[in-house]
């Protein structure tokens, strides 16, 4: 029904990991494409484009507030997306989740208080914790007996224990490892800041893009106690490819924690989003869900297509299940590579420009994650190109 064999070179549009991967690599070949940045180069929804245009053709881009058509679809996309019953007044706006975990932070910690994170982990978590001078507390990710990633339970009771340790960044779908938390899982994670007086907030920005078989629980659908003790951030754009467009649905059903929140930003001068973020999300939430759909089969489509091509060529390069984003996270470990090393050969010798897995974190070290979120064919392309370099540096030595 829609076209996802065609993505757009984006270099002369300003994209920001267009630009990077030619920064790296200014020779690179002309059909490369990056697969580092978590968006997509796919034209966009055929009836956002649609709609948008008539309603530019229309529209006057004066000081805009959302309006009651944009926060239903909202309310409707979380009810029937994520059976989630949400009010209006829940709503707080921002351009980003990531200005958004900002906002949280200096809203309820001082400087100096600790922030819990768990890596390996969406580098913006560290990055702002570091900038606004709180303290970084990690409580890693393991690894189970099925070779699984999994909450280390019992080192976040003694992080969360510690009474300096005021706030729980949380990642669910997990980036860049790609798990979907469990109920159970998530239920011990509340219960354990809800002891300890930890607020969790809850970065849910890949719900919607959920592999068959696996269920996400928005954290705050868990009880009434915990959807007191969490901020949820939501965004259309991985689902719908609208980065660009700034706009972001902070979830606070808690009113005391709305309110602070809230004061905050305003006395920090944020007003309102832009006229076509707030369109394009009441659009895409409205009209699109069909797209969407589609667009999960190619990315599971996309990671089977990953896991056999391993299996088959390179098996002692781990590849993890996707079980949510359109993230896939590889153990490149076996390769012997420093991971300096790593990125040369891969962007170099293969023209491959992934996310390198040091920047999620010291867990992260020699690890890299890959956008699946392509054409098939790009993809494969991609992976041939890593087959052959990987074979080139073997005969060599």
């Amino acid at each position: 029904m829609y076209n996802f064999d065609k993505a757009v070179n984006r270099l002369a549009q300003g994209s920001s990991k267009w630009q990077q991967m030619v920064a790296e690599k200014p020779d690179v070949s002309k059909d490369v494409f990056p697969f580092s940045v978590a968006d997509v180069d796919f034209l966009p929804p055929p009836e956002l484009v649609k709609s948008l245009q008539q309603f530019v053709g229309e529209a006057i881009f004066g000081y805009t507030n959302g309006t009651q058509g944009y926060y239903q679809s909202v309310i409707d996309w979380m009810q029937h997306q994520h059976n989630w019953q949400i009010k209006k007044d829940w709503v707080v706006l921002s351009p980003g989740v990531v200005p958004a975990i900002y906002n949280a932070i200096k809203t309820y910690t001082n400087e100096n208080d600790g922030v819990i994170i768990m890596p390996p982990v969406y580098y913006p978590f560290s990055a702002s914790i570091t900038n606004t001078k709180r303290q970084l507390v990690e409580n890693p990710l393991i690894i189970d007996s099925n070779g699984k990633y999994a909450i280390d339970f019992a080192d976040l009771e003694i992080k969360a224990s510690n009474p300096r340790n005021k706030l729980l960044i949380f990642c669910s779908p997990h980036n860049p490892v790609g798990r979907v938390w469990r109920k159970e899982e998530l239920t011990q994670v509340a219960e354990i800041c809800l002891k300890h007086k930890v607020l969790i907030v809850s970065d849910e920005i890949h719900f919607d893009l959920i592999m068959p078989g696996h269920k996400h629980y928005v954290f705050a659908t868990l009880s009434e106690q915990i959807s007191n003790n969490v901020i949820v951030c939501t965004a259309p754009s991985k689902s719908f490819n609208l980065a660009g467009l700034q706009t972001s649905n902070i979830i606070i059903p808690n009113k005391q924690l709305r309110d602070q929140y809230s004061d905050y930003i305003s006395k920090n001068g944020f007003h309102s989003l832009n006229i076509i973020g707030f369109k394009a999300c009441e659009i895409v939430y409205t009209q699109c869900q069909a797209w969407l759909q589609q667009f999960i089969a190619l990315i599971y489509k996309n990671h089977l297509l990953v896991k056999e091509f391993f299996a088959k060529n390179l098996p002692e390069i781990v590849v993890y299940d996707l079980e949510g984003t359109y993230l896939q996270w590889l153990d490149f470990r076996s390769l012997g590579m420093q991971p300096q090393e790593l990125e040369k050969f891969l962007q170099q010798e293969a023209e491959l420009f992934f996310d390198e897995g040091y920047i999620f974190g010291n867990q992260g070290v020699s690890f890299e994650r890959i956008n699946i979120a392509c054409p098939t064919i790009i993809l494969q392309a991609g992976l041939k190109r890593l087959l052959t370099a990987i074979q080139t540096k073997t005969n060599q030595n």
